[in-house]
Order: structure tokens, then sequence, then C-alpha cells
């Protein structure tokens, strides 16, 4: 039987819908990939630029993600990263690529990710992504082309400024902000209300939209402000870590605790 692949992230983002990812960078276990579907999350945003991960980590969690429809996405060091292709070898879908400030390392990216003859990814075969089943080469890398999410992300007023070139280089799925990394090179960190941050998701909203690809926010970690986002066009969006989300409960379980007993006399 014929099988024809696809990205859950992808999907969404063509209907014109948003796409909820977590962020992975404590969680080891492959269970991170259930609770983001029990969540109603579509994706794992797993961080290898800021976390410690060892590849077949990556590689069980994704397996796991792919098996009940979770896209397993991966955030590496830079666009020079030499595990890119191990990763998509062997089950991951999506490479997030931080910090790109120019139209040529875009397309450094996307020759990283995308077989030819738009990149110059090498060929390994018996792709986990079929099952293993023997598909042929032209068949195989053809779709695992058009599966594969690519997003490149805009963190420097140079990545900023340099844009509307960045989003037209083909390949491309998503242009990501993050605001954190941007604000700061502005020299405005940690001001997300502050016009020049809304100004600059939308300008990347606007490149992404004239040459028919996707924006992304990540960073600005308010629900309010995440919702506003998706509402201008940024359909690619990363909620929060896992370290925040359980820091969070954890906090909140164990004040409520705390404030019942002392309630209670």
């Amino acid at each position: 039987m014929s099988q024809t692949l696809t990205n859950p992230v992808k999907e969404r983002l063509a209907a014109g819908q948003p796409a909820l990812g977590i962020n992975v960078r404590t969680c080891r276990s492959a269970d991170i990939a259930r609770i983001a579907k029990t969540s109603g999350h579509d994706f794992l945003f797993i961080d290898t630029q800021h976390s410690v991960f060892d590849l077949e980590t990556i590689i069980h969690i994704a397996q796991t993600a792919l098996a009940i429809g979770i896209a397993p996405v991966v955030r590496v060091r830079s666009v020079d990263d030499p595990d890119v292709s191990l990763l998509l070898d062997n089950g991951v879908t999506g490479i997030v690529f931080p910090d790109v400030s120019t139209a040529e390392q875009a397309r450094r990216a996307v020759q990283t990710v995308r077989f030819p003859p738009t990149g110059r990814r090498s060929v390994g075969g018996g792709y986990l992504q079929f099952d293993f089943r023997p598909i042929p080469v032209g068949e195989a890398t053809r779709q695992l082309n058009d599966s594969t999410l690519l997003v490149c992300m805009i963190e420097t007023v140079e990545g900023l400024e340099n844009v509307e070139e960045i989003a037209k280089v083909p390949g491309i799925d998503v242009l990501h902000v993050g605001t954190n990394d941007l604000l700061v090179t502005m020299g405005k960190a940690g001001k997300f209300d502050d016009p020049a941050a809304v100004e600059a998701q939308d300008r990347v909203i606007a490149a992404a939209r004239a040459n028919g690809i996707h924006a992304g926010c990540g960073g600005n970690r308010d629900t309010t402000r995440q919702a506003a986002a998706v509402r201008r066009g940024a359909l690619f969006l990363t909620t929060q870590s896992d370290v925040a989300l359980l820091t969070s409960a954890a906090t909140a379980w164990a004040k409520g605790v705390r404030d019942a007993l002392a309630a209670g006399g």
C-alpha cells in the first residue's frame, strides 16, 4: 500500500489555522509527545540551541510524536549545525534555524534541509517516516521535501532589515520571530508591548505573506499577546516551555495547599 507523508503543522498552516507548539527544554521522555497531544498542541519545539540533548533521546521522542500525529520539530544550534541531516533521516519532521540574518544564511538552511534540486541534502534511504517501506528514491525525496517543515528565525535587527530578501528564498516555510532576542538587539529587552515589537512582528508577517509562506511568533509568553499575534497572521506559535509550565503549575499547587492549611487554622 502506498503511503503519503503529511505534516500536521504544514496542514494547519495551509488551512489558515494556528499551529501551537510546546518548547521542550527539560523533558527527556517520549511522554512529552503525549502530553502535547492531550493539551491541544500540534508540535514539539525541541530546543537544542539552549538545552543539552543527545541524538538518541530526540529520535525516541520524535518516533512517538510521529506515531500519534504530533510534529517533532527541532531548533538546532545554527545554519551550520552538523546534526541536521541525522535528525531528518531519523524521524524529525521540522527544523528551526535560529538567528537567520541574511538571505545567504537562509539559502544555506534550505540547502541542508531540502533534497535536490532545491537543496543538497544527501539521500539516506530506508526512512522510518515510511515505516522503512521500500519507496522509490524519487518518490521518497519528493514526499520528504514536501512534508518537512523549514523555519527561519528572525532574531536580530539585521535579520529584520533583511527579512524581505530572506522571505524570497525558495524552500522556506515559516519566518519565526524570536521576540526575546530581537528585543534585546533593539535595545528594548523585555518590552513586549513596545510599538516597535508589534511593528517588527507585522513586518515579518507582511514579508511572509508577500512570498506565499507563513509567519510565527516565539518568546512572547503571554496568552493575550500571543492571541493578538495569531489574529494578525503569525500562525506558527510556541506557547510556553515545559520548564515554565511545570514550574507554574507546581508553584500554584503548593501555594494552594499552603493557603488551604492557613485558612483552616
